[in-house]
């Protein structure tokens, strides 16, 4: 160094090393004040942690050492810090030796020196990190914050030495300011890199848990990664290289999920602001996420600009390297391989801030998913439940709720008008029908609940998600295109301003054409709603739909609804917009882009064109400026730069639209849907009448009401409606109150509102108080248990939902099983208790629905420790044997004992002797009678009264000896529910081939050579105006400017431009029309299939899936599964063109174009993705047995897990999805750097030809990456699943299909013979047989009853009359056999009954004659001759008219009213075969004796009608009775035959009947 003399000036020297002394000095404050803080805090330091620290202080130096080890974060974290520790000293004994070597050559030391020579300065900075690395390996408490005093002070340092002497080796004009240090220098500066760049980098981090209490056994390896692991991803190599080694990666072999990642730790501090019962501000959902998110966005919004101003690099440095191959380095002062370096570093910083982005954005898109489905899951057990039907037709119909609703999930209430009844309904006569179709009248807009629950956690939640980084549209876009002409400027000058306003003019098109999109989406929504409401009711009745062969019609309308969602769909991809229309007429003189999308399409290749074209005319022509090679191909960087950002406007807008239309529906359902009542209060909700608690009685333990009024909606308690209306009303007038600890039953006509009094105790109904003094109560404290009438039961083992989550007792379970008749039924099972059962289907062969769902429903009740039951028409499913053995042998057993029991039924003979209490309610909801004689309620309902005189029957059954279980020989034996199809390794091409045939159509060779040259053809297009440029560049390197044609260039130019308008507009609406028929085809064979599998496949097959395939995987084929397809095929056309255009003027860089293709393959082939749904949808449908059980933690805690458990596999998903990304980055910069360097110092070529080159390279790795991604979407990500599912159940097993020869004669049958030969049944090939050798002759016009026990084989026999299951032998009917014949023919011929009554989500009209074949007063008659008239004729209520619109599984009438419906319906269809499967179960015996006296009236003569009842009355005059016994006929003959018969079955039914001289009289035919 040269010796000091006089003061230096102080700024152009030296002054920048005090920069990191000033920092330093800083630090040192923060870290006295910091010091201040923690002495202040330490001053109340747990004794506790004392007493540990003492402890520690007390052990070996070795176990000392290995403790505080393990306190800084492990032995790596330590080898780190004591590397640093070496190389601060080592700075710091290097800053002496220049420090002692500036004050040799000054010769002195004092104040001068100090301020002459500064590296005094640098010594002290290095002294401070010393002491700081000292105190950080030493220091448990500051250790932390003193590693990040350290980093920040010697990353100062480094900057500093990087600007003096790294810096001007890259010139040509400077030299290193420190060089006459000689090898100090450089010594410092790599030390300072470790010390400052490499070691905070690679350093892992310390695992802190969020609860150390509770810390991970093995954290997640993100938690403890270094800062380089984690901007790289490297810390899933390790499951990257294990993808590689097996083809389908475990969900153990998974990351754990990092312990702030975890759903419950996510909902307990994200609900306060998305809850609205948590957040009384009732703030927009966005808004709440968008606090509880707050610091990701801003990290996210931080990114945006770094990498921003990174992507500009790349332009920068082809302007440079472009202007030192025109003037072969003339007046450079910049070295070419620094704008070589920087191609390579300025895309790597680019890639990883905007990978960082993406890693926030896909964090929180996963966290999102699981918050908002957990919050559905929640609210959905806050809402009411009630019947729901359209506002239109409810208004004209049947507006009365009764006991179904509250019985099952059939819809949701909502603040709609659902429910509501013209007020101008009348008592007499049709009421009007609005005649205005469909479509035109938007009826979709009806209130499908169930469909909009499952669009909620489905579409919506996709949207929303898929809306999340949003602030790319909000920040980066506008940012983006304001550096864009900010370059384009100083490259351009004035003229980039041409460009500007060329953008500016095209801004209102994206907004005015997502506009269009936001309508149009509403409204495809709405129609996607009603489609998925109509597969869901279709699916949930579609045994009753294959019964009576109704597959075709409710097929058609299935489509009609898809028909009109794809009319809307194609909307959105055709949206008219008159802007494109005009501008595509003045540039090309041509019409016909007519969609949003194709619009979108077009202005993606109109903007970026048509600004680079007219910024370049305003260049030449009016500035009269030349062209050349560096500034067009660093200007056309940039105008890529500028077009992406135009292509994100146009598909992110669409994005942001539709998440602001879910987002929309979300705040309406949170907000607007009606709550029960407990919840509105909390909610605060108005109502208009005073809120009264629910527990208002002196005494708390009381059940009952006083004085208190319930609806089934808030709607209904304003009175708007007309009087004459059917709004239901439960009203009790007076004190009502149960008696504790004995059984209290409640009984009254059908449709009386017998359920609702349950309902309303169990909060589930509107509670309107008479006065102040009003009050219902329901103690709770210890314990309700509910049984539902229409069962449910969750997806798991028979044994498991009776638990229900309770303690397994072994003694207790064995006499449940016991006293609720379950052994028999559970022998049947090869798993005994372990057999699967689900919520949606007959559990197994020999166990019809009602029979073992009810019991175990039952059994699931009593076996809990509630102090009180609720029983909700248990015995209306059951045969007279089992009905005792329940009444004696449960209900007045011991386990019942001590606790309060409601039980309401409609066999009040049977269940009225073990009464201590009956409740009777009337037809107008009041209640009648309390008291505790049946007698009250006899003198004042004569119908009571007529049951008690005709179905008294003992209640005296023989004592059977108690059986153990049966053991389970397998775990897996009971397994009924296929498990959930996983996709191992990739998409199969079959499943790839139902995309390809329906996208080719009937001709898919002339369509794909077709598209796919458009395609290419506009590739080369692309290609070849970008090498125009540079040729018109180029003429102005070897031509003066007056010989340029700048006419003929401008001319080509346009019309090059035009072409590739034109093009891309051909490409647009040639695909999509393709794909519009494409995802109809696929729809069409989905529903073909389903619509005509078999019985035991549904049985098999969760609602849940069917509903799941038809919705969500084909929303995929609706969307994303075309355009991923469309975008792999345009991309991989793309990176072929521009790969052939550079090797056209570099040759030898096709290998190293291979080989960056090959690897950029190879990393990118992974997949993981785990779904969600089930729970949510069989939960859904046991909100009230899940509410009145107290069991909502209990679920709520399983959804919690199942959404870690998705997230586990999400997460990973889309950490895979950054590591490859940043890895094809790489290796895309590390190409096109490679390319400038062969083409600055190894080959003489044009600088146009390098430009275009370069520009080619450029697009090269960009669309490599995009086609990697691509193809990784196309094969493993979720939607591209959606194909494998879809196929999966279009190859399941089908029933056969109708064929011309199995077309019965045109007027077949005439008569209802029916002879069978020989018949055997089981319900698949592996299962046992079902009915053994049946045969047996029927005469047309007969009347057989079928009796039997339960599991005897009546319902299998109906069953195999209708080949709905496999079947040995010959069926006779009117003398064809029905094998030979075609499944719809024989089915439509004969009408069927079932136990369970299903309805079509409908009119009346509608469901009674689905095929319109008969006119109003046929279908008035078949309703007055089923009773459902009779049931009002007491009451002032208007009755039902053939427009009264039945809500989805008819929920808005009550069970027994779906019988009679159900009645009336088989009426009309004036079968000559009638089957009543204990069709009149839950009906009253008044109204089972006028159904049973209209079916000998009113049928025809020649109809046959079998009849399976328990009811002895039901079938004693009928001609024949068939008594069945475990699959087998034991006796078949008329009832007084069977009566004469000593010994036998019939007779001893008979004989231990109260009323046995009644029966024997009406055999008799007395």
């Amino acid at each position: 160094m040269e010796a000091i003399g006089d003061l230096p000036d102080y700024f152009t020297r030296d002054s920048e090393l005090l920069i990191p002394f000033e920092v330093a000095s800083f630090s040192i404050v923060l870290h006295a004040l910091w010091s201040i803080g923690s002495r202040w805090k330490r001053k109340a330091k747990n004794p506790e942690d004392e007493l540990a620290s003492s402890a520690t202080n007390n052990l070996e130096f070795k176990t000392r050492l290995d403790h505080h080890i393990r306190c800084l974060g492990g032995r790596t974290i330590f080898g780190f810090m004591a590397a640093r520790l070496a190389c601060t000293f080592a700075l710091f004994n290097l800053s002496a030796v220049t420090l002692w070597q500036c004050k040799v050559h000054s010769g002195q030391l004092n104040w001068r020196f100090i301020s002459n020579c500064h590296e005094i300065y640098m010594t002290i900075v290095f002294l401070y990190t010393a002491v700081l690395a000292v105190i950080s390996l030493t220091s448990t408490v500051w250790s932390h914050s003193a590693s990040r005093h350290i980093n920040v002070a010697l990353l100062s340092a480094f900057g500093v030495y990087a600007y003096r002497d790294l810096w001007p080796l890259a010139t040509y004009t400077q030299n290193p300011v420190d060089i006459a240090e000689g090898g100090i220098l450089w010594a410092k500066i790599i030390i300072l890199t470790i010390t400052a760049i490499v070691i905070p980098l690679f350093i892992p981090r310390r695992y802190v848990p969020i609860d150390p209490k509770n810390p991970m056994p093995v954290p997640n390896p993100e938690q403890t990664a270094s800062w380089f692991a984690r901007a790289t991803y490297m810390y899933i190599d390790a499951i990257i290289l294990l993808g590689y080694k097996v083809p389908h990666l475990r969900h153990d072999q998974l990351p754990p999920l990092s312990d702030d990642d975890y759903s419950r730790y996510r909902t307990s501090r994200a609900f306060q602001y998305i809850d609205p019962l948590r957040n009384d501000k009732r703030q927009n959902i966005f808004f709440g996420l968008m606090t509880y998110f707050r610091r990701d966005y801003v990290v996210m919004a931080l990114t945006i600009p770094v990498s921003s101003l990174c992507s500009f690099a790349t332009p920068t440095a082809i302007n440079k390297i472009l202007s030192y191959l025109e003037t072969g380095g003339a007046n450079a002062t910049i070295r070419p391989w620094f704008w070589i370096a920087l191609l390579l570093i300025g895309p790597l910083l680019q890639s990883t801030f905007v990978h960082w982005f993406m890693f926030i954005g896909s964090r929180a898109r996963v966290r999102v998913e699981g918050l908002l489905t957990q919050l559905a899951f929640e609210h959905s057990l806050r809402i009411r439940l009630k019947a729901e039907t359209s506002s239109e037709s409810a208004a004209r119909g049947h507006g009365r709720d009764n006991d179904a609703p509250a019985r099952t999930a059939a819809s949701i209430a909502s603040t709609s008008t659902q429910g509501r009844v013209s007020e101008g309904g009348s008592l007499k006569g049709k009421t009007k029908v609005d005649t205005t179709p469909l479509d035109k009248k938007h009826s979709a807009d009806s209130k499908n609940q169930i469909g909009k629950l499952n669009n909620f956690v489905t579409t919506d939640l996709a949207n929303i998600v898929g809306g999340i980084d949003f602030l790319n549209f909000v920040i980066q876009i506008p940012l983006q295109i304001t550096l864009s002409m900010i370059f384009l400027y100083q490259v351009l000058g004035w003229s980039a301003i041409v460009g500007l306003v060329t953008t500016i003019i095209f801004i209102p098109v994206p907004g005015y054409i997502g506009k269009k999109v936001k309508d149009i989406q509403a409204i495809k929504m709405k129609w996607t709603d009603a489609r998925v409401q109509t597969i869901s009711e279709a699916v949930n009745v579609l045994r009753m739909i294959k019964l009576f062969g109704w597959e075709k019609m409710m097929s058609q309308r299935v489509q009609e609804r898809r028909d009109e969602e794809l009319q809307w769909l194609w909307k959105m991809m055709a949206c008219p917009t008159k802007i494109i229309i005009s501008l595509c007429q003045k540039l090309i003189a041509m019409t016909g882009i007519k969609t949003a999308k194709q619009c979108n399409g077009t202005i993606r290749a109109i903007i970026p064109m048509l600004t680079t074209l007219f910024t370049f005319i305003a260049y030449t022509a009016v500035m009269k400026q030349e062209l050349n090679a560096s500034k067009i191909f660093s200007s056309m960087a940039v105008f890529n730069i500028l077009g992406t950002q135009f292509q994100r406007i146009s598909w992110r807008v669409t994005l942001v639209i539709q998440a602001k239309v879910s987002i929309d529906r979300w705040n309406d359902f949170l907000y607007h849907t009606e709550l029960l009542d407990s919840f509105s209060d909390l909610k605060g909700q108005p109502t208009d009448s005073p809120q009264i608690e629910e527990g208002n009685p002196i005494d708390t333990d009381l059940t009952g009401f006083r004085d208190a009024t319930f609806v089934w909606s808030v709607e209904d308690e304003g009175g708007s409606l007309a009087p004459s209306s059917r709004q239901f009303k439960l009203h009790i007038d007076g004190e009502l109150l149960f008696r504790r600890n004995c059984v209290n039953l409640i009984i009254g006509p059908t449709g009386s509102g017998k359920t609702s009094m349950l309902m309303a105790l169990l909060g589930e109904m509107h509670y309107i108080p008479s006065n102040p003094d009003s009050w219902f109560n329901l103690p709770r404290n210890g314990g309700v248990a509910y049984a539902t009438q229409e069962s449910w039961v969750q997806n798991a083992s028979i044994r498991d939902n009776i638990l229900f989550g309770a303690p397994y007792d072994e003694e207790r379970y064995r006499n449940v099983i016991r006293q609720c008749a379950l052994e028999t039924d559970l022998e049947l099972f090869e798993a005994g208790d372990k057999t699967e059962s689900t919520h949606n289907y007959d559990t197994t062969q020999r166990w019809p629905k009602e029979l073992s769902q009810a019991r175990v429903t039952l059994a699931r009740a009593i076996y809990s420790q509630a102090k009180i039951i609720l029983l909700d028409d248990i015995l209306a499913a059951l045969d007279v044997h089992t009905s005792i053995w329940i009444v004696n042998k449960c209900l007045r057993g011991d386990l019942v004992k001590g606790r309060t029991i409601l039980l309401v039924t409609h066999n009040v003979a049977l269940a009225a002797p073990i009464a201590d209490f009956i409740v009777s309610i009337g037809l107008d909801g009041g209640v009648q009678t309390q008291g505790t004689d049946v007698r009250l309620a006899l003198e004042h309902d004569p119908v009571l009264a007529s049951e008690i005189e005709q179905g008294e029957e003992i209640t005296e059954v023989p004592e059977d000896i108690p059986r153990p279980l049966k053991k389970i020989p397998d775990a897996d034996a009971g397994k009924l529910v296929d498990a959930e199809e996983t996709v191992e390794g990739r998409v199969t091409w079959r499943s790839m081939q139902l995309f390809l045939d329906a996208l080719g159509g009937d001709h898919p060779v002339l369509f794909f050579t077709s598209w796919i040259l458009i395609v290419s053809t506009s590739q080369w297009v692309a290609t070849l105006q970008t090498w125009f440029l540079g040729f018109w560049g180029s003429q102005y390197e070897t031509h003066v400017p007056s010989e340029v044609h700048l006419s003929f260039y401008l001319t080509v130019l346009c019309s090059i431009v035009i072409f590739r308008i034109f093009i891309s507009s051909i490409t647009d609406i040639y695909y999509n029309l393709r794909v519009l028929k494409t995802t109809r085809s696929i729809h069409v064979q989905l529903m073909d299939s389903i619509f005509g599998t078999t019985l035991r496949w549904l049985d098999e097959t969760p609602t849940a899936r069917i509903i799941a395939r038809c919705t969500q995987d084909i929303r995929s084929v609706d969307g994303p599964i075309p355009q991923t397809f469309s975008e792999a095929v345009q991309e991989s056309l793309t990176v072929l063109t521009k790969l052939c255009a550079i090797v056209l003027f570099t040759p030898i860089f096709v290998l190293p174009g291979i080989v960056v293709a090959i690897l950029g393959v190879f990393m990118g082939n992974f997949n993981a993705r785990s779904p969600l749904l089930g729970h949510f949808s069989a939960a859904i449908h046991g909100l009230v047995s899940i509410r009145a059980y107290g069991a909502q933690e209990a679920f709520k805690d399983e959804s919690l897990r199942r959404i870690d458990h998705y997230s586990r596999a999400a997460r990973t998903s889309w950490n895979l999805n950054r590591w490859i990304g940043l890895r094809i980055d790489f290796l895309g910069a590390a190409f096109t750097a490679l390319l400038a360097s062969y083409l600055v110092y190894f080959r003489s070529i044009s600088a146009a030809n390098s430009g275009f080159s370069l520009i080619q390279a450029l697009g090269f790795c960009t669309y490599l990456f995009y086609l990697i991604r691509t193809f990784n979407d196309l094969e493993n990500l979720t939607d591209i699943f959606s194909l494998e599912r879809i196929r999966g159940y279009i190859d399941i097993e089908h029933e056969p299909q109708p064929t011309q020869s199995g077309k019965p004669p045109a007027a077949w049958p005439t008569s209802g013979d029916l002879r069978v030969e020989d018949l055997s049944a089981q319900y698949s090939q592996s299962g046992p047989r079902v009915l053994h050798d049946l045969s047996f002759h029927i005469k047309s016009g007969e009347r057989i009853g079928v009796v039997g026990r339960t599991g005897s084989g009546k319902s299998s026999l109906t069953l195999a009359l209708l080949r709905c299951i496999l079947t040995d032998g010959t069926v006779y009917y009117d003398g064809i056999a029905t094998d030979s014949i075609n499944l719809d023919a024989l089915r439509s011929s004969i009408t069927i009954i079932p136990q369970t009554p299903e309805l079509l989500s409908a009119t009346l009209r509608q469901n009674l004659d689905p095929l319109e074949q008969n006119d109003d007063a046929t279908l008035n008659d078949a309703l007055r001759a089923a009773g459902l008239f009779s049931l009002h004729q007491d009451s002032g209520q208007a009755r039902v008219t053939l427009d009264t619109k039945i809500a989805g599984g008819g929920s808005n009438f009550s069970v027994g009213e779906r019988q009679i419906i159900a009645l009336a319906r088989a009426i009309v269809r004036g079968s000559k075969l009638l089957i009543l499967d204990e069709a009149t179960s839950a009906i009253d015996y008044e109204t089972d004796t006028l159904i049973q006296e209209t079916l000998r009236q009113q049928v025809d003569s020649n109809v046959t009608v079998i009849t399976v009842a328990h009811r002895l009355q039901t079938i004693m005059d009928t001609d024949k009775i068939m008594v069945l016994d475990k699959g087998r006929i034991v006796e078949f003959d008329s009832p007084i035959l069977l009566l004469q018969k000593e010994n036998g079955r019939f007779k001893a039914l008979v004989e231990d009947s109260a009323d046995k001289a009644a029966l024997y009289a009406v055999a008799e035919g007395v």
